[in-house]
C-alpha cells in the first residue's frame, strides 16, 4: 500500500485490510505500507503487530517506485497492492489471492470497464481527461486492446514478480502501463476482474495537465525502452513457458467427454 502524507487514512485502512485478510487467511498474510517520503508516521507504526510494516523511503519518488519497493520486500506467493484509501471493495482481495496461489494466472487486475463493475456517480472532469488521454495512447501505443490498465489495484504471482518489478523503470502515475505492458510482452496470462467503487469522498490527487503530460512522457520512455532491448529476463521467459507446458500437459492429460 503506497501513502504519501495520508497516514490517517492508512491506519483506517490497515483496520479494514487486518480484518479481511484474518477472515480468509487466517495469519497467514501480511500489510506492507510503503511511506512515499511523507514523513507522517511515527517510527513505531503498527511495531506490534509483525505481519504489518511500514516501509519509509526517503523521498517522494512517486508512487510507482512505493509500489514496486513494496511488491519486492512482500515475501507472499500472491502480492496484491492498491491505494490507501482502497478505492475498491476488498472483498476482491481474497478472489484475486485465489487466482494468483493456484496457479493459472501471472497477474490479475481490477477492470473498470468490465459490464460488471459497479462504477457509481460520474468522475470527475480531472479523472476524465487524464482518463481519456492515457486511454487513447495506451490502447494504440502500448497494450493493444488492454485499455484499463491504471485500475488502481493488482495483484501478481510472488515468484513472477520478482522477475518482472526489477526491470519497472517509472515511478509515477504511468507505472501500471508498464507493469501491463510487461506482462504481455512475456505473455503471462492476465485475468481482468469486475470491481466496485468506494465512494467516501476523499477529493482527487490527479492534476490533468501536469499528469497527462507526465504520463504520455513516461508511455513513449516505455516504448523506447522496449526498442533498445532494455526489457530482457530469459528466466522470466523460461517461467512463462514452463507454465504453459504444465498445463497443455494437464489437458492431454485429462479424459475427455
Amino acid at each position: 500500500m503506497p501513502s504519501y502524507r495520508e497516514a490517517d487514512v492508512a491506519y483506517r485502512s490497515v483496520e479494514v485490510l487486518g480484518r479481511t485478510l484474518s477472515a480468509c487467511f487466517d495469519d497467514r498474510w501480511e500489510v506492507l505500507v510503503v511511506d512515499d517520503g511523507g514523513g507522517d508516521f511515527p517510527p513505531d507504526a503498527w511495531a506490534a503487530d509483525e505481519r504489518i510494516k511500514l516501509l519509509p523511503m526517503q523521498e517522494n519518488r512517486g508512487k510507482g517506485a512505493a509500489v514496486r519497493t513494496g511488491i519486492l520486500a512482500a515475501t507472499g506467493q500472491a502480492r496484491i497492492f492498491t491505494d490507501a484509501d482502497l478505492p475498491y471493495h476488498v472483498d476482491l482481495i481474497p478472489v484475486m489471492a485465489s487466482y494468483l496461489l493456484e496457479g493459472r494466472y501471472h497477474l490479475v487486475a481490477g477492470d473498470r470497464n468490465l459490464p460488471q463493475s459497479d462504477y457509481p456517480g460520474s468522475p470527475s472532469l480531472a479523472r476524465r481527461t487524464l482518463s481519456g488521454v492515457a486511454t487513447f495512447f495506451i490502447g494504440t501505443l502500448v497494450t493493444g486492446g488492454f485499455f484499463d490498465t491504471q485500475c488502481g489495484i493488482k495483484g501478481i504471482q510472488g515468484r513472477v514478480a520478482e522477475l518482472l518489478f526489477p526491470m519497472l523503470t517509472i515511478d509515477r502515475f504511468a507505472f501500471d502501463i508498464e507493469l501491463v505492458y510487461l506482462c504481455l510482452r512475456f505473455n503471462c496470462d492476465v485475468k481482468r476482474l469486475p470491481v466496485r467503487l468506494v465512494e467516501d469522498g476523499t477529493p482527487s490527487t490527479v492534476r490533468p495537465i501536469v499528469d497527462s503530460a507526465r504520463s504520455l512522457r513516461d508511455i513513449l520512455r516505455i516504448k523506447r525502452n522496449a526498442l533498445r532491448g532494455k526489457y530482457s529476463s530469459p528466466a522470466l521467459d523460461e517461467l512463462v513457458w514452463a507454465d504453459y507446458e504444465a498445463r497443455l500437459a494437464e489437458q492431454i492429460a485429462r479424459p475427455s467427454g
